[in-house]
């Protein structure tokens, strides 16, 4: 990516609230940068059909919590947004969270943290968006689903919604510490909890 000069949006409070403006954001972009794949995570859904709907000029990629993450034998993605998000030609990766498998496991037998979710609480301390962001870049590029030598741009967000959006050079969570953030687009301002 060439020189550029790019305008940080911070948003006065952390949520939905920022959630068709942060598309918005992520939309300009990547037009401006010429990025094609855009990752979006979403829960329940709800957050991944609007994207699909509206960056449907992109290749859109949503990102699922796990099967299992609620409760066993359950996936929080509901029918009608996974038709949605389908319908709008979006792809949907579901996988096992790259700073919450084994390790969440771990913490949860024996009450000590592993390295994963020690990362994880790191990126925490720019926003929650930030950590999920990250995150879902490394599942996309294990996935296969990103190339490691093309830039992306992810969406996260602070509980539901959408108040992040990032452009990321995607690692896989082998060689975590090849990602690269390379522009931080927006995210909710760091004072806020």
């Amino acid at each position: 990516m060439s020189e550029r000069t790019a305008a940080c949006t911070l948003f006065t409070q952390p949520g939905p609230v920022n959630t068709a403006r942060t598309l918005d954001l992520a939309r300009a972009r990547a037009e401006a940068l010429g990025i094609r794949k855009i990752l979006v995570a979403t829960t329940s859904g709800a957050t991944g059909a609007l994207a699909a709907r509206i960056l449907q000029e992109l290749e859109v990629i949503i990102v699922t919590h796990s099967a299992g993450f609620g409760a066993p034998d359950t996936q929080e993605l509901t029918a009608e947004n996974q038709a949605a998000i389908e319908a709008a030609g979006a792809t949907i990766l579901t996988a096992t969270h790259a700073f919450g498998g084994v390790g969440r496991a771990v913490r949860k037998k024996l009450g000590t943290y592993e390295v994963d979710e020690i990362m994880a609480f790191t990126l925490r301390t720019f926003c929650e968006g930030m950590k999920v962001a990250a995150e879902i870049c490394l599942m996309a590029a294990d996935a296969g689903l990103v190339r490691t030598d093309e830039p992306v741009i992810a969406v996260a967000g602070t509980g539901r919604g959408a108040d992040t959006a990032v452009v990321l050079q995607p690692a896989n969570a082998q060689a975590f510490f090849d990602l690269r953030f390379l522009e931080i687009i927006c995210m909710p301002s760091p004072g806020h909890p």
